[in-house]
């Protein structure tokens, strides 16, 4: 990739230990998404349009990020002169770091695939926890069996070969409708996926555990029987404090 292309290259990571903290809540990205709304920040996709490829799979990380546009040329045109293959994940997996999160986006594509088993068996061992694409992937089988999270707008069989060219690596992109920037924290479970600011990190920590254990306390008065009146107090202290 040429060097103008990529626009950082070191930024800060989540601390370890904060994402550990998210990890520990079993519905993080509800609990989260409702933090947000509470914040006055929309950064939330549903799984309707970012689905896993395995579910039942729980991820949290640092974002690094891809824009890729579509190639001018056909593919056949593309093999036949034997052009450079300008898609970059495997640029941006090796100036990651072990608990990255990489968000592709592909303007939502869901012919051509932004990434396969093998790009992410490189993403694998290079220590990135998971993949959010923002277009279709495909050995969809391979992915499984590498047990790598993945969630995506589409599966298709086409490779990106001489269709997608990356054109800028650790830059704003966008997510179905929300913007996610390097350095996000990224989250993501059978829900969806959402984005925090890491400025927003700790104090959206701080509520999350808040409102877990208020959940918590909910559930096992509605499982002891408890009128709604005991109920509700607990309801409305969870989106107060």
């Amino acid at each position: 990739m040429p060097k103008e292309k990529f626009t950082k290259i070191k930024f800060p990571r989540i601390e370890k230990e904060i994402i550990e903290e998210y990890l520990k809540i079993k519905d993080v990205v509800s609990i989260v998404s409702d933090v947000l709304d509470s914040l006055g920040i929309d950064t939330v996709v549903p799984a309707s349009y970012l689905s896993p490829i395995i579910p039942g799979k729980k991820i949290a990380g640092t974002a690094v990020t891809l824009r890729n546009i579509p190639e001018k040329k056909s593919p056949y045109k593309g093999y036949v002169d034997n052009d450079f293959i300008r898609m970059a994940t495997r640029d941006i997996y090796y100036i990651s770091e072990p608990g990255d999160i990489i968000v592709s986006d592909f303007g939502g594509n869901l012919d051509v695939s932004n990434m396969g088993g093998q790009s992410c068996t490189v993403a694998k061992s290079c220590g990135l926890v998971g993949a959010v694409v923002y277009g279709s992937v495909r050995d969809v089988p391979t992915i499984k069996e590498q047990d790598y999270p993945v969630w995506s707008s589409g599966r298709t069989p086409k490779t990106g070969k001489f269709r997608i060219e990356a054109v800028e690596i650790n830059g704003p992109v966008t997510v179905h409708d929300i913007v996610v920037r390097p350095g996000d924290l990224i989250l993501a479970d059978d829900s969806g996926i959402c984005a925090v600011p890491p400025e927003k990190v700790e104090e959206v920590l701080a509520k999350i555990k808040h409102i877990d254990e208020s959940e918590e306390e909910m559930r096992k008065l509605i499982e002891n029987g408890a009128s709604i009146e005991d109920i509700r107090p607990l309801y409305r202290k969870r989106y107060k404090e």
